[in-house]
């Protein structure tokens, strides 16, 4: 199994140049594609939550409880006085991070449910209306984030993978199929659940039509290959 650091580097080493070419294609503005990279890095942590002595869930925690803390300031900057509103927001960020977290970890299993392609969408449906209607992002940025969230989180799984393979023996550990699966099929409740968030992460996501609009400056008439033919004479006379 690959740890925190190839995690982290693999899905940031992956996730950036893929958002780098959504602002060199025109489908993202310099902002949304850094948003982009992070999101994809963020994904590739998301699947070790389940692993109580992981940086990954101390890590997700902390922004969760963060998160938490600034949504009560907003809530109570105008109705509270300001050592109270700095009360809330501490005693949120600590509900989150100590006992939240013990019951996060209680309930789960490293390699389980969490550690699945549903879990992977589910991440990703619920990342959409978290970005929209609590970060106010525009919707095809928020869908954006959801992507590679996603994204992030298959490239953990396929390392994961990759690493239950031991290349120099020829060898498969017994690791080999705990981390790319659909979802434990010995968990039903569990993987019930993450369908459960994945309907209602969708219903509350905006509408998915906003992706449309990014392509709204590619000629109708002009087909991909005959663009990347003429992106690359460009290239060779500009080099030339």
């Amino acid at each position: 199994m690959a740890n925190f650091k190839t995690h982290v580097t693999v899905a940031a080493v992956l996730s950036a140049p893929l958002a780098a070419s959504t602002f060199i294609m025109g489908f993202a503005n310099m902002n949304e594609a850094i948003l982009y990279a992070l999101a994809g890095t963020l994904g590739g942590l998301l699947p070790d939550i389940d692993a109580d002595d992981s940086a990954a869930i101390r890590l997700v925690f902390r922004l969760f409880g963060a998160l938490v803390a600034g949504l009560a300031i907003a809530f109570g900057v105008d109705k509270l006085i300001h050592w109270q509103v700095l009360a809330l927001a501490i005693v949120s960020y600590l509900v989150v991070r100590f006992p939240l977290q013990k019951v996060f970890e209680t309930f789960t299993i490293h390699r389980g449910t969490l550690h699945s392609l549903l879990a992977n969408l589910m991440f990703s449906a619920l990342a959409v209306p978290i970005a929209y209607h609590l970060f106010a992002l525009e919707a095809k940025t928020a869908w954006g984030i959801g992507a590679f969230i996603f994204l992030g989180a298959t490239i953990h799984l396929i390392l994961d993978e990759l690493y239950s393979i031991e290349l120099s023996g020829m060898r498969i550990k017994r690791s080999f199929g705990s981390a790319m699966k659909l979802t434990d099929w010995g968990e039903p409740l569990a993987s019930a659940l993450l369908v459960v968030g994945c309907v209602v992460g969708y219903w509350l996501s905006p509408s998915a039509e906003a992706w449309l609009d990014a392509f709204a400056w590619w000629p109708a008439n002009v087909q991909l290959s005959d663009w990347f033919v003429q992106e690359l004479n460009e290239l060779r006379q500009l080099w030339g």
